[in-house]
């Protein structure tokens, strides 16, 4: 039985070369795909403008379509219309040919994406967008192809090179679609005037989401599980109610369950160091803080935490308009609930 031969070993020299060529090799990658995505500055004109119009006034959804690296290119700008607003979806053209064009109608808008713009699949179904009656946009590297003659937009996004050594393999061409594609969304965000909030709607799984949909009374201890105390309750009681509804501190609220203000685990600490033989012959009203911070029940639980670090505190009296007491927020429950 014959010996498995060994690997020849390499010499820490030429490995140290492969390595330079290969950081060169994708350093020209980076720049050949930047180059590509500068180049369609110049080309921002008239026709971007009308593409941008049509999609503004679009009733129905917009269609993306492409077959290949442009197909997935088309999914990922699909992707982001969808998700900054604008109703879309992406069309497979060889699904289309078997019946899935059934989904477009005269009120959609299709944009197509091929770099050769004669891609078999996709213009097998020209002829039946154009039958629709069916406005479409597309992006391709050849403006005189079978797309770009089909298209009532033709947006040119043709790249002098791919990145890929072999010059076939889709690098630059992808590059610079998706580019594109991502202008045209951004722009369409900005004619729509689609704000912040309204991308936190439509993620609301999300960290942004968090941020901008949950609100006070959604993270607050509420009844009674709210620490309460009159000011003229004795330490021991203060303590007593700290310790039972376990949030570091207790309201201190007159008679009237106003305000009157805040006793908290720090405030305790600071007595014993100043007053250790008296101090249970305070009052509540004796130690609070009068006139602690405080924030109301519909402000975003982000302004809460902004609050929270502007003041080094880590609690929050949650009042209505007549200073009444409605809840606790703490900064370990922002914390849980991902705001933070």
């Amino acid at each position: 039985m014959s010996a498995t031969p060994k690997r020849p070993r390499t010499m820490p020299g030429r490995m140290m070369t492969k390595r330079t060529d290969v950081l060169r090799l994708a350093a020209r990658v980076l720049e050949s795909e930047a180059r590509a995505i500068q180049s369609l500055v110049p080309r921002l004109n008239d026709q971007f403008l009308r593409a941008l119009d049509l999609l503004v006034k679009c009733k129905g959804r917009v269609v993306v379509t492409g077959m290949g690296k442009s197909g997935i290119i088309g999914k990922k700008i699909s992707a982001t219309l969808a998700s900054t607003g604008t109703p879309a979806l992406f069309l497979h053209p060889a699904e289309g040919i078997h019946g899935d064009l059934g989904m477009l109608s005269a009120s959609d808008v299709v944009i197509a994406l091929s770099n050769s713009g004669e891609t078999e699949e996709l213009v097998k179904i020209l002829p039946m967008i154009k039958r629709l009656k069916t406005p479409l946009i597309c992006l391709t590297g050849n403006v005189a192809s079978t797309l770009a003659k089909y298209s009532d937009i033709v947006l040119d996004v043709a790249v002098t090179e791919e990145a890929a050594p072999l010059g076939v393999v889709p690098t630059s061409s992808t590059t610079a679609a998706m580019a594109m594609g991502d202008a045209l969304a951004v722009a369409l965000m900005e004619r729509r005037g689609f704000k912040a909030e309204d991308f936190a709607m439509l993620h609301p799984g999300g960290a942004l989401g968090r941020r901008l949909l949950l609100r006070v009374e959604d993270a607050m201890h509420v009844g009674d599980a709210i620490p309460r105390v009159r000011p003229s309750a004795p330490m021991k009681d203060v303590i007593l109610e700290m310790t039972s509804k376990k949030l570091g501190c207790t309201t201190v609220c007159g008679p009237d369950g106003r305000l009157a203000g805040i006793v908290t685990d720090g405030d305790l600490r600071r007595l014993l160091q100043k007053k250790p033989d008296n101090a249970f012959a305070l009052t509540a009203a004796d130690v609070m803080t009068a006139e602690p911070k405080t924030i109301a029940r519909d402000a975003l639980a982000a302004k809460a935490v902004q609050v929270m670090e502007e003041h080094s505190i880590l609690v929050l009296v949650v009042i209505d308009r007549k200073q009444q007491v409605e809840g606790i927020l703490h900064l370990h429950d922002l914390l849980k609930l991902g705001v933070v």
